[in-house]
């Protein structure tokens, strides 16, 4: 019973954390109105990979290397936001169109991005340690820490695969015109949001 209660509260931390709307979740949203699903889906779970990497670290109390991210945050934002901010560049100057239109990324490349820029993004840091330390779940047994990491990464993959089947439902309703019109526009607050992450970091 305790190990299915630990991984029912990492199930709601890793949701939560998950649905706080941010550049990770704008990404997958535009991958999905572009590319389609699948990407979407890929691209939420490196994000629910990121977000077990931390719980994992917080869970199983290894402090020197929670002490180790949170003391590089400033780096990894500046480093998490100038991908942003490139891939925002690049996604306007490309003109994204329908996937009709053009073939996606491979799943691999959609997953493994978003887990870097997962990892690279301090809010994720910030979360996870508050959410963990604020509700006293850090340093626990090898089998209580398990379940606490499953139940975040299952928390946070059942969110992306949400997001992004309602978005690829979204995506069936509409011309090949609005879907460039609202690529380009999130595309836009993706850059604006990788700006706002560097200059966060360096006022840090």
């Amino acid at each position: 019973m305790e190990l299915i209660w630990a991984c029912a509260r990492g199930f709601a931390i890793g949701f939560a954390i998950a649905a706080a709307i941010g550049p990770i979740g704008l990404l997958c949203i535009r991958r999905t109105l572009v590319e389609g699903a699948a990407v979407g889906v890929a691209s939420g779970l490196g994000a629910a990979t990121a977000d077990g990497f931390y719980a994992s670290i917080a869970s199983f109390g290894l402090t020197a290397a929670a002490d180790l991210l949170v003391g590089e945050r400033r780096p990894l934002g500046i480093a998490g936001g100038c991908f942003l901010v490139a891939l925002a560049i690049h996604a306007l100057l490309s003109r994204p169109q329908a996937t009709a239109d053009r073939p996606p990324r491979s799943l691999l490349s959609a997953y493994a991005t978003t887990v870097g820029l997962t990892i690279a993004n301090p809010a994720t840091i910030l979360s996870f340690a508050a959410a963990f330390l604020g509700l006293g779940l850090a340093g626990h047994d090898t089998s209580t820490a398990a379940a606490l990491v499953l139940g975040v990464f299952s928390g946070s993959a059942s969110w992306w695969v949400i997001l992004a089947i309602a978005a690829a439902a979204f995506r069936e309703r509409l011309g090949s015109a609005a879907l460039r019109r609202l690529a380009a526009g999130s595309s836009a607050l993706i850059g604006l949001l990788g700006l706002a992450a560097i200059g966060a970091s360096l006022a840090a």
